[in-house]
């Protein structure tokens, strides 16, 4: 047994570690903008050996006309179509031939490009990306050979899993308004009747070179970058952008709850939403606070729900919790398990209720927030030692509309927050008609 003495020490060791992690986990981000309104971001890491070339379009699925959900995305895939320097299907196959790899994203908020190539290549992947964000080309032909790789994904990884399709049908329940409830890739009936004239109106609205941010990561100076960038992106003329017009959310009055069953089913599955603030919107002094709160709960063998429902009473094979305050508009914190074979999936739905209200009732020690603290700002420490870690967290963050000081505010920021932040914001979440719970259970299976 540790003594008074052996307990201060560590507890002063956690409460002074942050500040030593904060000033490590330092990204130093140069930032410029261009004559035509392009941001260029380098992050500097001289430690790697090659470059991270990515490209943050401030459009995502948010952004998509009323009827049309997934053009977003089916535009990511078409703008691997060519130009007319390149031909269709040349891109990667440029890049994999320079030693590099590509792909791209879409979320929400944003869609990302990117490719990881050796630092003399980058000239090569500003020059074709600058060249596709200007003169992208495809054809009725390309757009529905295309559609059909995009509905088979959509089957692949939504319509084939029953997991899938029911956090599909709980978003879409729990957002009321905001554009968050419709999926990324689509509706299937929407991604049918997208045309060519909805992929060409949406890469002519929003793919601007003054909509853009553009961010070099790993052995990569400024000095280097910006008269390649100001060569390339440089030469795009900037255009009009229009304002993002995004609906925001009512309040919530009633909890809500979704069961689904299916005979592909064998593992029953249960979870619970809290819609809750990001760190844009809604009451945004609570966002680093869930980020500790989502730490303490769910992050970890030694996480609160993990050592209640998984070790000590052996009713769930897993538990967690997540959230994630890097968004638009309103954010979910999310606490979920997988019930062990022999446990009713009601047991465990109870354990986790029982979790959250012990929480929100009693509150989180100080002792696990600086635990916590100390474990997100490690993790900012891992993430620098990575070749697209930095560059994607860095231009995510400005995709959302956050200035570029924001990036290296972070640690500090989880630093400061103490015990009664963390349990002020859980009392502000943890509120039953704030909530909506999916049971996920095999044909035949009962959720209570």
């Amino acid at each position: 047994m540790r003594g008074l003495l052996g307990a201060a020490l560590v507890t002063a060791t956690l409460l002074s570690a942050p500040a030593k992690a904060a000033d490590e986990g330092r990204l130093a981000p140069e930032m410029v903008r261009l004559d035509n309104g392009l941001t260029l971001v380098v992050v500097a890491n001289p430690r790697m050996p090659a470059v991270a070339h990515f490209v943050f379009y401030k459009a995502g699925s948010i952004d998509e006309p009323s009827g049309k959900s997934g053009i977003a995305h089916f535009l990511e895939h078409l703008m691997f179509k060519g130009t007319p320097t390149v031909p269709d299907g040349a891109y990667s196959r440029v890049i994999a031939r320079n030693g590099g790899r590509d792909n791209a994203f879409t979320t929400y908020d944003y869609t990302g490009y990117y490719q990881l190539v050796p630092a003399e290549k980058l000239p090569l992947v500003m020059e074709m990306e600058a060249d596709r964000m200007a003169n992208l080309a495809f054809t009725e032909p390309q757009l529905e050979s295309e559609r059909r790789v995009v509905l088979e994904e959509r089957f692949s990884r939504t319509d084939n899993s029953p997991a899938a399709l029911l956090r599909e049908q709980t978003r879409a329940a729990f957002f009321l308004n905001h554009p968050y409830r419709l999926p990324v890739i689509g509706w299937e009936h929407e991604i049918r009747g997208l045309g060519y004239a909805d992929a060409r109106a949406f890469y002519e609205r929003w793919y601007a070179p003054n909509n853009a941010i553009v961010v070099v990561g790993g052995a990569v100076t400024m000095a280097t970058a910006r008269p390649i960038a100001e060569r390339t992106y440089g030469r795009i003329a900037a255009r009009p952008v229009p304002p993002r017009k995004v609906n925001s959310e009512p309040p919530r009055v009633s909890e809500t709850r979704l069961e689904m069953t299916s005979d592909r089913v064998r593992q029953p599955y249960v979870s619970r939403a809290y819609m809750a603030p990001s760190i844009i919107t809604g009451e945004t002094e609570h966002a680093y606070p869930l980020e500790v709160l989502a730490t303490i709960m769910g992050s970890g063998v030694s996480s609160r729900l993990n050592r209640a429902l998984v070790l000590d009473h052996s009713l769930a094979v897993s538990a967690g919790a997540g959230y994630d305050s890097a968004q638009i508009g309103p954010a979910t914190f999310n606490v979920f398990a997988t019930p062990r074979q022999d446990v009713p999936p009601a047991a465990v739905e109870a354990a986790l209720g029982a979790e959250i209200e012990r929480v929100r009732k009693d509150g989180v020690s100080e002792a696990e927030v600086a635990r916590a603290v100390r474990r997100i700002q490690d993790s900012t420490i891992y993430a620098k030692d990575s070749l697209s870690g930095p560059a994607r967290i860095v231009g995510s963050t400005l995709a959302i509309g956050l200035p570029v000081e924001e990036v290296d505010a972070w640690p500090q920021r989880i630093g400061a927050v103490d015990v009664a932040a963390v349990n002020a914001a859980a009392r502000f979440i943890f509120r039953e008609e704030n909530a909506i719970t999916s049971v996920l259970l095999p044909k035949g299976g009962k959720g209570s």
